[in-house]
């Protein structure tokens, strides 16, 4: 459900159910105090959704979890009002804000497994939620069975005896949303609930999540980086950056005649609100220069011009099921693709359809339980010794956690030398220098390599990353959801850099997402995939025009928002 349609009363004299005026969030640091936000106003009513938006650290959630006195214990409200149906609670005691959480003000996290305590069964932790708030009774276990079924979940009394790593991320996401509801609040906070999901989850939970608010009569702040998710999803849309408010409004004129030239940037920066195919500046130049009128025919491609060539890839895993007895799960059935030189070629499916499985067997991670994969007319699955070792040189990854990938020990020197030192190529000193140039190559001061990990922010480490893959000049990066964890802004940053290496490289893409409306962004062609099989592959002109498939025509109406500038 569109929360733009809702016909929701409003009494002009009705009392705001969350009101922040010009609020002041502080961190003391080591450095001295810091101003993470600064004259912060939003409203919201009751039966309400309004969303905020903004890139990583715009201070979004940082906002919204001062409304629940959620603040990092370094952190505090320096400034400013926070209303919460005309009581103000900006210093209100312990007491008083353990009062409202969970009856007044539930709470969705962003990531269900770091949120989920995995030793404690979903029933146990919807339960905890239930006691804290007075309301776990004799007939409890009833209670969250009931709790669960209303946010979705199937079978729910059996669901309620699993631990979260039984669960899908979407039924994670689902258990998390059941405990935020629980208690029937009448305002619920959503920090980013879906961003890690795909984008038919993505929706199924976001309409379950519209509808039972809408019944419920809760209101919803929504904190998201995704601005045509939040124009679709909300009635308003305030924008923050830098710790402040720098645009509010209706959510569809926000994103239909957006003032603010950040709230601009935005709206063309997110993949869901774009049609644009991206192209390097010198692309552009080209194309503009571009004044013969002859057409000239397309070369036919043959295959000396395909570098990956996959045939009837099959991989069959071994499920230990019940009483100790195993069953083959077909992960990957019957797939064939070819990639051509210096194109990207994207795998596009649902978690679990066996695109990242691909991946791992096109890099020589897994072996096929049948079929062949060709990188350059060699067949991969043989490989060993010294030529898989000469293959790694030529493939690399990149993948999706920027936080995840890079080892912390690592200063980024080293992180971007090791695969240097493992091929012995150069000496400390031209090793140096090369990676030196490949700071460079993804537009990172030098003076970066003295620093670790931690020190850099998400956007900062994907492209130390990518210049860890391109250290050993590879024909072929295999980018399994290398831009899923990113904001829109450093997301779009990061395609545009792949796309001014591709075009300055040669590089050729195999390009692993769930994320067409990125697909539409960064690929020549699309191969779509539904429960280990392919069920549809063309360019991604013809895939986005005319997708033959019901399935691929669900997941291009998925993508939030892409209808609604029309």
């Amino acid at each position: 459900m569109n929360v733009n349609e809702r016909n929701t009363p409003m009494n002009d004299a009705e009392t705001p159910l969350l009101e922040i005026r010009d609020l002041a969030i502080t961190f003391d640091t080591s450095n001295g105090p810091v101003n993470a936000v600064r004259n912060a106003h939003l409203t919201i009513m009751p039966g309400e959704t309004v969303a905020i938006v903004g890139e990583s650290g715009s201070g979004k959630s940082t906002t919204a979890l001062s409304a629940i006195g959620l603040l990092p214990s370094n952190g505090r409200v320096s400034g400013g009002q926070i209303l919460f149906d005309g009581e103000d609670i900006t210093h209100a005691s312990e007491k008083r804000i353990i009062e409202l959480r969970g009856n007044s003000i539930g709470m969705v996290p962003q990531d269900p497994m770091s949120n989920l305590n995995p030793v404690w069964k979903i029933g146990f932790q919807v339960k905890e939620t239930l006691k804290a708030n007075g309301l776990a009774g004799a007939n409890s276990k009833d209670r969250v069975a009931e709790v669960l079924a209303e946010a979705g979940l199937p079978d729910a009394a059996a669901r309620a005896k699993q631990y979260p790593h039984e669960f899908s991320g979407g039924m994670r996401q689902r258990a998390l949303i059941a405990i935020g509801l629980a208690c029937r609040p009448r305002l619920l906070i959503a920090d980013e609930p879906t961003s890690a999901l795909d984008v038919t989850v993505q929706r199924q939970i976001l309409d379950h999540l519209d509808t039972m608010t809408t019944e419920l009569g809760t209101a919803v702040l929504l904190i998201t980086h995704d601005l045509g998710l939040a124009a679709e999803r909300a009635e308003k849309v305030v924008v923050m950056y830098k710790g402040q408010v720098v645009e509010s409004g209706p959510a569809l004129e926000i994103l239909r005649n957006p003032q603010h030239p950040y709230t601009q940037r935005l709206v063309n920066s997110a993949p869901s609100l774009s049609s644009r195919r991206l192209q390097s500046e010198k692309s552009k130049t080209a194309e503009t220069q571009l004044t013969k009128p002859a057409v000239v025919a397309a070369p036919v491609a043959t295959a000396d011009d395909h570098i990956v060539q996959v045939s009837n890839l099959t991989k069959v895993f071994k499920i230990r099921g019940a009483l100790g007895k195993s069953t083959d799960f077909k992960a990957v059935d019957d797939v064939s693709f070819d990639v051509k030189r210096g194109t990207t070629m994207a795998i596009v499916g649902e978690s679990g359809s066996g695109k990242s499985t691909v991946a791992q067997m096109a890099l020589s991670l897994l072996t096929p339980t049948e079929g062949n994969i060709k990188f350059d007319g060699v067949d991969v699955t043989s490989l060993r010794g010294k030529a898989l070792f000469d293959f790694r040189r030529r493939v690399q990854p990149i993948f999706q956690d920027p936080y995840g990938s890079l080892d912390p020990m690592l200063n980024i020197y080293r992180t971007i030398e090791e695969p240097l030192k493992i091929h012995k190529i150069g000496d400390s000193k031209s090793r140096e220098k090369k990676v030196r140039e490949l700071l460079d190559q993804v537009s990172m001061p030098a003076a970066t390599m003295h620093r670790y990990p931690n020190e850099l922010s998400g956007g900062q480490r994907q492209r130390i990353a990518i210049a860890r893959a391109l250290a050993l000049n590879p024909d072929l990066i295999i980018c399994d959801e290398a831009v899923s964890a990113l904001d829109v802004l450093v997301q779009a940053q990061v395609l545009n850099l792949l796309a001014e290496l591709q075009e300055d490289l040669g590089l050729t893409y195999l390009f692993i997402t769930h994320d067409l409306a990125v697909v539409r962004q960064i690929a020549d062609n699309v191969t779509v995939m539904q429960k280990g099989r392919v069920v549809e592959s063309g360019t991604t002109d013809e895939i986005f025009a005319n997708p033959s498939q019901s399935y691929t025509q669900d997941l291009l109406n998925a993508i939030p928002g892409a209808t609604l500038l029309a």
